[in-house]
């Protein structure tokens, strides 16, 4: 598959491996962006966007990235934090007084963005359209109790993260995430993500298609399904059902922590932005908020007895893991999505990395650590 874009010659190996991924690998559509020392050294993508009418992916699409939200959500965080706006240890209730209640009163911003605030599913069931007005989520998680003892053990926060964290933005800056992040980061930078697709993006969205084989769901009552599906008001993997991932009425929707639309180059350029600046621009994130974030917080086995895969988390992004998600080393931070997506940064290195691809592929999919080893050469690392 003959592939567009271009890539620097020191990383002509990526685009040798993502031509790969479209012969030897399955891949329908895809687009890979890096950003080495603040300056975009690969744009590449090909493919077919929409399988329905056969439009090709464009450099200008953009594609659901699930859970690769919460980067883009805990950046807003951390720069927050750094701003002296947010203290990450200090209680929720300090933003949200309303949060302090049914043993929710020690929480601390750093809990939930460990993924250690014992709030992982809501008990209350909600209809999409309550879910897609904010403030009904908002008072489900007032009145939640923890599964556990806030801090002692960690679960993925799965949808509940994105609400949780958006809401201490909202109460600080009075913007909803998606708003925060785009006045804040994304306008100024031009970068194409949004949480809260715009309607005039529709026609660039790719369509995304199931790939054979994928493991079905367990089933309503389990931990994980009630936590993806924010208890069955949306489908999972859900894509051409009511409420389904192909809608961009779903997407519009503000869904912080799984519901973000991106290019590559929005990714990549995110976490670029965040580690070096780009283009000449000061860096987002300085080097002492990296190192606060890649510190370790939740490892190993979960609280709901889900074996270690070698998953490791920091404050609101996965860690570099070799054995679960590699990157280019132990300042590496990001976060990866359902289906294949993957951003993530690196200030040691001078990274910004982003891959996104509209074949949902589950266990075992290697299309982007199969990149990133190939940056890692071009690098000499």
């Amino acid at each position: 598959m003959k592939s567009s874009g271009w890539a620097d010659e020191r990383f002509g190996a990526v685009a040798d491996a993502f031509s790969r991924n479209f012969t030897d690998h399955g891949e329908l559509g895809a687009a890979v962006t890096v950003y080495a020392g603040g300056r975009k050294v690969v744009d590449l993508w090909g493919g077919i966007a929409d399988p329905r009418d056969g439009r090709p992916w464009a450099e200008d699409t953009v594609v659901p990235v699930f859970s690769c939200a919460k980067g883009v959500v805990s950046v807003c965080a951390h720069l927050l934090a750094q701003q002296g706006r947010l203290d990450l240890d200090a209680p929720v209730s300090r933003y949200w007084p309303e949060f302090a209640r049914n043993g929710k009163e020690a929480i601390t911003p750093r809990m939930v963005l460990g993924h250690r605030a014992g709030l992982p599913a809501l008990d209350r069931v909600l209809s999409f359209a309550e879910i897609t007005r904010w403030a009904p989520v908002v008072r489900a998680i007032e009145e939640q109790e923890p599964l556990w003892k806030p801090g002692d053990a960690y679960e993925y926060h799965g949808h509940v993260f994105g609400f949780l964290i958006g809401e201490v933005i909202r109460r600080i800056t009075g913007l909803t995430p998606g708003g925060f992040f785009r006045q804040a980061v994304g306008d100024a930078l031009g970068l194409r993500t949004w949480i809260g697709l715009p309607r005039d993006e529709d026609a660039r969205l790719a369509r995304l298609v199931e790939a054979e084989g994928r493991p079905a769901m367990p089933g309503p009552e389990s931990l994980i399904t009630r936590m993806v599906t924010m208890n069955g008001a949306l489908a999972f993997p859900g894509l051409d059902e009511p409420h389904g991932w192909n809608d961009p009425a779903l997407l519009r929707a503000e869904l912080p922590g799984a519901g973000a639309v991106s290019s590559a180059s929005g990714l990549a350029g995110l976490y670029a932005a965040a580690v070096t600046g780009v283009d000449g621009s000061d860096r987002l994130l300085t080097r002492d908020t990296v190192t606060d974030l890649v510190r370790e917080l939740s490892a190993g086995a979960s609280w709901s007895g889900l074996p270690d895969v070698g998953a490791r988390w920091g404050s609101g992004f996965l860690l570099h893991a070799p054995r679960f998600r590699p990157m280019l080393g132990p300042r590496g931070f990001g976060n990866d999505g359902a289906g294949g997506q993957f951003g993530f940064g690196d200030d040691e290195f001078g990274v910004g990395f982003g891959y996104v691809a509209n074949r949902m592929i589950g266990h075992g999919d290697g299309r982007a650590a199969r990149l990133v080893a190939v940056v890692r050469k071009s690098l000499n690392i």
